[in-house]
């Protein structure tokens, strides 16, 4: 078995992923900072003792033994033994060591991580060139660039780049002013196909000031919206550079990002807006469909009751189902489920470190 980096398609494969049989998921944090590989092994060892699913540890604990290369940060893996399933993903950035048993794979843990590291698209512009970046879960990749024509700097008493034209002529500035123009243009517009191809959410864009805020001038508005961090930095930076700016500046714009989006939920429904706050009311507005965003605090977790016939979750013990009149069953966490089935049907999902007020751990933004 061989591992990958967690696809958005592999996100939602898992949430909707649903066995009889139990699932065994574990989250190992292997930053270099924490130790070599025996360390690692080490807490490996003592999370596993903690599962009474000995099938399933023991095809984790082999998998480590003979298949891990421990060459990234962070990895998940998840395991039903009984029905002949296991994945592993790796991750260029560190996860909290837990383990945990289910009928589902855990994976707000991964929903965590997409908040904050998913799908950046990274772009380093200058007056004739731009590169482009692919910045996921840790992973950076350089995916392509644009050359545009190339703008000469003018020393004074030699000639110019254009043909034909002597320092001090008339319309020289407007002639580099209209190359510049035109390769920025034509850098935004590879730039969309390149969001475009790779599902981009969010765009960090280096450089000078002055070519970011021309290059932005012409980003549609719809993903000048996306635009969460820019940055100084030359276009010959090399990979380290970028990478490290890009989380950096990505971590920085995701706390900001989160902050934003606690408040809206607040106030929304405070003053009785698209918007609602705590379990049961989150749990209403999902299961109806009405649910734009849905907001968690990291490692929230309560019981509920979930409804064996349409799905229907409540911390109430009802005698019967609201929508179908079908019994309900106990569920040990109605938050992991939530969660689920809101990526399960497209509602975008943020864990924030915070809780939305003082008892309040989970809300949402309302489609109406």
């Amino acid at each position: 078995m061989t591992s990958h980096v967690v696809s958005e398609a592999d996100l939602r494969a898992l949430a909707a992923t649903s066995f009889d049989a139990p699932v065994l998921s574990l989250y190992l944090n292997t930053d270099p900072a924490l130790g070599n590989a025996d360390d690692h092994r080490a807490r490996l060892r003592a999370l596993l003792k903690r599962t009474s699913l000995t099938r399933d540890a023991e095809a984790i604990r082999q998998y480590f033994d003979q298949g891990h290369d421990w060459s990234g940060r962070g990895v998940a893996v998840f395991s039903a033994q009984e029905a002949d399933f296991f994945r592993v993903y790796t991750m260029q950035v560190s996860v909290r060591d837990q383990i945990w048993e289910g009928k589902h794979p855990y994976v707000r843990p991964l929903v965590a991580l997409f908040d904050a590291y998913g799908y950046y698209g990274v772009v380093l512009i200058d007056k004739e060139r731009a590169r482009f970046f692919l910045f996921h879960l840790g992973v950076l990749e350089e995916q392509e660039g644009f050359q545009g024509e190339e703008v000469r700097k003018v020393k004074a008493g030699g000639g110019s780049s254009a043909p034909g034209r002597r320092i001090g002529a008339p319309g020289l500035d407007n002639y580099l002013e209209e190359i510049i123009e035109r390769n920025m243009r034509q850098a935004a517009q590879a730039a969309l196909r390149f969001f475009a191809r790779h599902r981009v959410r969010r765009i960090l864009i280096g450089g000078s000031e002055e070519n970011i805020a021309l290059f932005r001038k012409f980003l549609p508005k719809r993903w000048q919206s996306l635009v969460v961090g820019t940055f100084p930095m030359e276009m010959r930076a090399g990979h380290v550079e970028v990478w490290q700016k890009a989380m950096e500046v990505g971590r920085k714009a995701e706390q900001q990002h989160e902050a934003q989006r606690v408040e809206r939920i607040r106030v929304e429904a405070a003053k009785g807006g698209p918007a609602v706050v705590g379990l049961d009311e989150t749990l209403g507005a999902v299961h109806e469909g009405r649910a734009h965003l849905v907001v968690v605090e990291e490692g929230y977790r309560a019981p509920g009751y979930r409804c064996t016939g349409c799905g229907f979750l409540t911390t109430q013990n009802l005698e019967a189902c609201p929508f179908c009149g079908a019994p309900l069953e106990k569920v040990p966490d109605a938050v992991e489920l939530v969660v689920r089935k809101a990526l399960d049907e497209g509602v975008e999902v943020e864990m924030v470190p915070r809780a939305l007020d003082e008892i309040a751990h989970i809300g949402a933004l309302l489609r109406y």
